[in-house]
């Protein structure tokens, strides 16, 4: 919920029963009064790239960097999102909150208002525009057309720069709308070009392949948590102590992963034929995917996404290597398994998704999710003896070999004579399940959010599809190559 910026503020010095304001005759440093209090009050905005509210609760970038920290210090946090995007630094400027962590870009203008900490990303600043409509290629294109951006931005301190070489370039800074709103504005037709955040553009073209990169706007530019120029600066040095370790723990680069790890790996073309095929072919599918998910405890979204990115939903496609079937068992494993007939859709969804759990039960139990589900998906695409020799050479490297992050580095190099002539199982096509694994996660994201913006119009099931089950029409699919290793 967004509240006010006074009401905020009430709110604040209410909770922690103390002052606004830390330098009120109170003693010891801001890190100690943080620490009495058991409080850490954030501000941040309510956005895709940063902090939001997600189907298994809040989530984000920005959200989770921060609970790390407050874990370390041993204290809960409290996220305060003001109305409008230029409330945040003024927060922070006046002590009404610890520090900013907003996917803030480190600029000259800013600088004077507070003081950044570490460098923990970096993007670029890129114009949006719908595909179908004038691309402009370079900043002299953005006269005379219609910009809109958020106000008191990076983008818009960016434009202000610029118009000192282009006096005639004009836009309209929007104090009530976020990037992600003004994207899906270009998305649907009512506005010509935005500029956004190359790391919130990668996130909302999963969801929207309409929007297209123009060109960048900017050279590579930082991102840092900003915080009150004071004389006290124990709050800063924890915090540069805190992405000092995370960064050369590689825990930094884990967490940045798991949200923009694989958000490119599909195309809009993919991603237009995925949004289509969860209307034509999921339906008939949906009873299955969710009976083998109550029986396996997996989420049935992620058994669909699994069932798509091997056959495309399409219960007889055969690979050349001879997997079959929706989930494209080999006939060894269907055997295993107690399938009887690949090509019989429900049998092949349960045989996949019990298959799955199968493999998972082999990861180390020590290994946390989602990690431990990423793995056992790639043992499920490459065979788990290569996953094994994957996870030795990751720990040979000096890799966690219990993180996904690191271990998909490593799966490709089992290409190569030089590693794979020493392992247990000797060569696979390594970067396969990186693909596999990266499609899924993005199919996954796809159909959740799809489902959740459509919702049961496309789940209706025929009411013949149950009596079916096997029975299918004929489609253009030949199913998606996979390797005989299950």
């Amino acid at each position: 919920m967004r509240f006010g910026y006074l009401f905020q503020w009430v709110v604040i010095v209410l909770m922690l029963g103390m002052p606004a304001f830390s330098s009120c005759g109170e003693e010891g440093t801001q890190l100690g009064r943080i620490k009495a209090s058991g409080v850490l009050i954030v501000a941040t905005r309510n956005s895709p790239t940063t902090y939001y509210e997600g189907a298994d609760g809040l989530t984000g970038l920005e959200y989770d960097l921060v609970r790390l920290f407050a874990h370390e210090i041993g204290v809960k946090t409290y996220f305060v999102v003001p109305a409008y995007f230029k409330d945040l630094l003024p927060m922070v400027e006046t002590g009404v909150v610890h520090f900013v962590a907003a996917g803030l870009t480190v600029t000259p203008e800013r600088e004077k208002q507070v003081r950044f900490g570490p460098v923990y990303q970096q993007i670029t600043q890129q114009v949006v525009y719908k595909a179908g409509t004038q691309r402009p290629r370079k900043v002299a294109d953005l006269v005379g057309r219609e910009i809109e951006v958020v106000a008191g931005s990076s983008h818009e301190q960016e434009l202000i720069r610029l118009r000192a070489s282009y006096p005639d370039l004009k836009w309209k800074a929007n104090r009530e709308q976020e990037s992600e709103e003004l994207l899906y504005r270009v998305k649907e037709g009512e506005l010509e070009l935005t500029i956004a955040d190359s790391n919130e553009v990668a996130l909302n073209r999963r969801y929207y392949p309409e929007l297209k990169v123009a060109f960048d706007l900017s050279k590579p530019q930082n991102l840092a948590w900003a915080f009150q120029h004071s004389d006290d600066d124990s709050l800063y040095k924890a915090v540069q102590g805190f992405f000092n370790r995370i960064k050369s723990s590689g825990r930094l680069r884990k967490v940045i992963e798991s949200y923009y790890g694989y958000v490119e790996r599909l195309n809009g073309v993919d991603t237009y034929r995925f949004q289509r095929h969860v209307r034509e072919r999921l339906p008939r599918f949906v009873a299955f995917f969710k009976a083998a998910g109550k029986q396996t405890g997996f989420d049935w979204r992620l058994l669909a996404a699994i069932g798509y990115q091997e056959s495309h939903w399409n219960p007889k496609a055969v690979s050349p290597t001879g997997v079959r079937g929706i989930m494209m068992l080999t006939r060894p494993t269907a055997k295993q398994l107690g399938v009887e007939d690949r090509l019989d859709p429900e049998q092949s969804i349960l045989g996949g998704a019990r298959y799955l759990r199968m493999l998972e039960k082999r990861v180390p139990e020590r290994i946390p999710e989602p990690d431990r589900l990423w793995l056992a998906l790639a043992g499920y695409n490459v065979g788990f003896g290569h996953l094994e020799d994957a996870r030795i050479l990751t720990e040979q490297q000096g890799g966690d070999s219990d993180t996904w992050s690191d271990v998909k580095v490593r799966l490709p190099l089992l290409r190569q004579k030089k590693y794979y002539a020493v392992t247990r199982h000797g060569y696979a096509r390594g970067q396969e399940p990186v693909d596999f694994v990266d499609s899924i996660r993005s199919y996954y994201d796809l159909l959740r959010w799809q489902l959740s913006k459509e919702g049961m119009q496309i789940l209706s099931v025929k009411k013949d599809s149950m009596e079916e089950k096997g029975r299918t029409r004929k489609t253009d699919d030949k199913g998606v190559k996979s390797p005989a290793a299950r």
